[in-house]
């Protein structure tokens, strides 16, 4: 229909004949020149990578392709999740305690005995283990320095070579007298230095 108002509008008779074309056939003409429009704009971008469908890969015939575009994809999203995942808050690790809170915890068991043998040894015996191990590592990070602490650390390492790392019961049983004679001898020796755990 388009074309045979354009070809009535050209064979007329003279030039006032195109002059009257109905407003019908402008607006079809107009249309004309819009849809053509647009079909050279998507062509455009087609050729030259634009438009819509630009980031989104082309298909591959080939499998191999299309799998390492997956893995490619699945990598990159898994990387994106761990860069904005949440990093969980950082606990600091406490150094030892103060000579004297060491101090004070072994102290606390200086009413308690076990009877080796009985079976009553194992907390009693592995807790003051454990408090003069903490002990020597507070005296050993003191800022008065291990020199200042030279007889105790001495006994507690004759200790420590003594028990090993086996602090089973009956091994701390095998050591009572040892155990319980070097807190004693470090409490005695704290008492003469009040400074260090008052």
């Amino acid at each position: 229909m388009l074309f045979r108002d354009a070809v009535r509008t050209t064979t007329g008779t003279g030039a006032r004949v195109g002059a009257h074309r109905p407003v019908r056939t402008g607006l079809r003409t107009g249309a004309l020149a819009v849809i053509v429009a647009a079909a050279l704009v998507s062509c455009t971008q087609a050729s030259s990578g634009g438009g819509p469908g630009a980031d989104v890969p082309t298909a591959s015939a080939d499998p191999a392709d299309r799998a390492r575009s997956a893995e490619d994809t699945e990598n990159a999203d898994l990387a994106e999740r761990e860069a904005t995942a949440e990093e969980p808050a950082v606990v600091p690790t406490p150094g030892p305690a103060l000579v004297r809170d060491a101090f004070a915890t072994l102290q606390a068991t200086l009413d308690d005995t076990c009877t080796p043998g009985a079976g009553d040894c194992a907390y009693f015996l592995g807790r003051v283990t454990r408090e003069l191990t903490e002990l020597d590592e507070s005296m050993r990070a003191d800022d008065k320095g291990p020199g200042h602490f030279k007889k105790p650390l001495a006994d507690m390492k004759v200790l420590f070579d003594k028990l090993g790392d086996d602090r089973s019961e009956a091994h701390l049983e095998t050591y009572f007298s040892e155990i319980v004679g070097t807190r004693d001898g470090i409490n005695t020796w704290m008492q003469d230095h009040p400074d260090d755990y008052r």
